[in-house]
């Protein structure tokens, strides 16, 4: 059975610092599709186990109104992710993203260690869900095994910063750096049917770069952004955000494509443009992103 919120609206995913009670009391005010309780790098080597009790007692006590709670665990050469799980599964957390991934056998360790701590803490089995950051050249290119790894797992998300340093370069703005790696590994998410996170943009100086950005990863198919500032969520929305000539045009696709196929036609046009069936689940795809991001109004 696929879990319910496998395939739920993930435009943002805004990083937080698990220790900070002030940063994770309500961040749901500022309208991300999901937050990143952060337990690995946000957190110094001597705080992990006050990062775990500030991050328990959060997912415990505060109505996040249905933000979904993403943790960040320490990576499996650390001696903290065993207990991260404990912790992220007794809270009720909603999925853990597993860093510095490699290869599909990191996932299935984390998978088993997870299964156990929901039956430890009385959870429903199968009820966390997993995500895989890939950080180095070795994670890209096993991207496809990844995907492929556990029917928990909600999707995988590039870590630019970790992946230049294994490629021995630097984010130099232009995207060239990822581009690569972003092209990977969207084949692979597709491949697997599931989603594709892109790294964060940490000049907040530089909004017009983190908009342009946005835009290219947004075409070249990736489901969302993850995101360091509040300031950064309203543009993403925006850009990954159907607007409602692309609804318009999407209706008609799939009206016309239905009306067509009853009538044994495959090729028509649509607003001037050549249309076949290969065009209906792109459009469907806009009417079902639409109506998760509150914006569609009509019966299909």
């Amino acid at each position: 059975m696929i879990h319910p919120n496998k395939k739920r609206l993930r435009r943002s995913m805004m990083f937080l610092n698990a220790q900070k009670p002030g940063l994770i009391k309500d961040p749901y005010i500022y309208g991300a599709d999901s937050i990143m309780l952060d337990l690995e790098d946000a957190v110094a080597e001597n705080q992990k186990d006050a990062a775990r009790y500030s991050l328990y007692h959060a997912l415990q006590e505060i109505d996040y109104r249905g933000t979904e709670r993403v943790v960040r665990i320490n990576g499996l050469d650390t001696p903290h992710w065993q207990e991260d799980i404990r912790v992220c599964v007794a809270g009720g957390a909603d999925t853990i993203r597993i860093a510095k991934t490699e290869c599909a056998q990191d996932v299935k360790t984390v998978e088993e260690h997870v299964l156990a701590a929901e039956r430890e803490f009385g959870r429903p089995e199968g009820s966390t869900l997993l995500m895989a950051a890939l950080e180095s050249c070795k994670g890209v290119l096993n991207a496809l095994e990844v995907c492929q790894s556990s029917e928990r797992l909600i999707g995988i998300a590039l870590s630019g910063g970790d992946y230049t340093k294994d490629l021995q370069t630097v984010i130099t703005g232009t995207g060239v750096e990822l581009m690569g790696a972003r092209q990977h590994m969207i084949m692979a998410a597709r491949a697997a049917g599931v989603q594709c996170f892109d790294t964060v943009f940490t000049n907040l100086d530089d909004m017009e770069g983190f908009e342009k950005e946005t835009r290219m990863i947004k075409m070249m198919g990736f489901d969302g952004k993850s995101l360091v500032n509040p300031r950064q969520i309203a543009i993403v929305h925006e850009i990954f955000t159907p607007t409602q000539k692309e609804i318009i045009f999407a209706e008609k696709v799939v009206r016309e494509i239905d009306e067509k196929k009853a009538q044994g036609i495959g090729v028509f046009t649509v607003d001037g443009k050549m249309i076949d069936i290969a065009f209906y689940d792109g459009a469907r795809r806009t009417i079902d992103l639409a109506k998760a991001s509150g914006v569609y109004e009509g019966d299909l």
